[in-house]
């Protein structure tokens, strides 16, 4: 009975055969036996332009499929982007069904207001290209503040803003740029049908409209979790990710991007004790990184399950099918690619 290669040794065979020929991007959130094998790692939009620079044939983006989708946009003429797991989805993405956006979007606009639709990037190509057809844009947790100026210019003085689908992150950056409570509005999708809820003169007061979306990963965690590590460490500092609620936020030292709380531990001082409201597998891996030196502690253990369908010999698998031909590689609608790229394409214009 012959037994299989171990998948990191699958994993070698395929990079030594294929070369440059192959790249290989990894989501900070996954898992380290699954980073190992990367060549670059980084947050979705990163990794997805990165994808346009390299002039690998063979793109393996280990992350969760709207990842994949923005990355097959991004890519170049003749490259192909794979992923090692295609059922890996985004809860918050599925918050937001584009026939339900395109829905809300006819009903506000039907009396002749301007609305701008903003979309986080973690959101499906149908729903960019939703956004794309309305003068819209995306944005990421690292620029939603000037993504969210720029919507607001777009909107012109009596428009709106349609923030899309993250209600947290939308809040957070409300606050940030000073945007009264009374000129904000979270609307109420009914399931199924698209409609939404509020009273007419409502939706022409507000100056952003806030869809009830959210990442599941980021509602794990409450001011509760904080007090707690307080008390335990007094000269702690906390710094939480920008889909916490506006109540953690608020209880936070500090808050950013996974980049921006990459930095963070990287600047603090030697001794810093640092909590961290973010996914389980980048806070393990910078308390592994900084042993010794700093103390990295999560505020709770939560982890993404898509996140968690990647795996080594899932990767091992995909390679292996590039390499004899038999991967499908991620394919975008062409119906909805051209306003769904330009989406990007405008907020990659507005953050130049």
């Amino acid at each position: 009975m012959t037994h299989k290669p171990a998948a990191k040794d699958r994993i070698n065979a395929v990079r030594d055969k294929l070369g440059a020929k192959l790249r290989i991007f990894g989501h900070h959130y996954q898992h380290d036996s699954v980073l190992r094998h990367t060549d670059r790692q980084g947050d979705s939009l990163e990794l997805s332009r990165l994808c346009a620079e390299t002039d690998a044939e063979h793109i393996v983006f280990c992350g969760v499929h709207f990842m994949g989708e923005s990355a097959a946009l991004l890519a170049r003429p003749g490259q192909r982007v794979y992923l090692p797991e295609p059922a890996a989805d985004c809860v918050m993405s599925r918050t937001a069904p584009a026939n339900a956006a395109m829905d809300v979007l006819r009903r506000i606009t039907a009396a002749g207001r301007a609305v701008i639709p903003l979309a986080y990037v973690n959101t499906s190509v149908a729903l960019k290209a939703v956004c794309g057809r309305h003068r819209g844009a995306v944005c990421t947790s690292a620029n939603a503040e000037t993504m969210m100026r720029w919507a607001l210019d777009a909107a012109g003085r009596d428009g709106a803003v349609l923030f899309i689908p993250d209600k947290n992150l939308g809040s957070n950056t409300a606050d940030r740029l000073n945007i009264p409570e009374s000129l904000r509005l979270k609307i109420s999708i009914r399931e199924h049908v698209g409609l939404y809820c509020p009273q007419k003169n409502e939706i022409n007061q507000a100056k952003l409209l806030l869809w009830p979306g959210c990442c599941a990963i980021h509602a794990r965690f409450k001011p509760e979790q904080i007090a707690q590590l307080r008390k335990r460490h007094p000269k702690i500092t906390i710094i939480a990710h920008p889909e916490c609620s506006p109540d953690v936020i608020a209880c936070s030292d500090a808050f950013g991007s996974t980049s921006r709380i990459i930095r963070y531990v990287e600047e603090a001082p030697d001794g810093a004790v640092i909590g961290i409201g973010t996914e389980w597998n980048l806070v393990h891996r910078l308390a592994q990184k900084y042993a010794g030196r700093k103390t990295i502690l999560p505020l709770a253990r939560s982890l993404c399950s898509h996140m968690a369908k990647v795996t080594e010999e899932k990767l091992a698998d995909i390679l292996e099918a590039i390499l004899d031909g038999s991967a499908v590689p991620v394919s975008v609608d062409p119906r909805l690619a051209e306003p769904a790229k330009a989406t990007l394409t405008r907020m990659l214009d507005a953050c130049r």
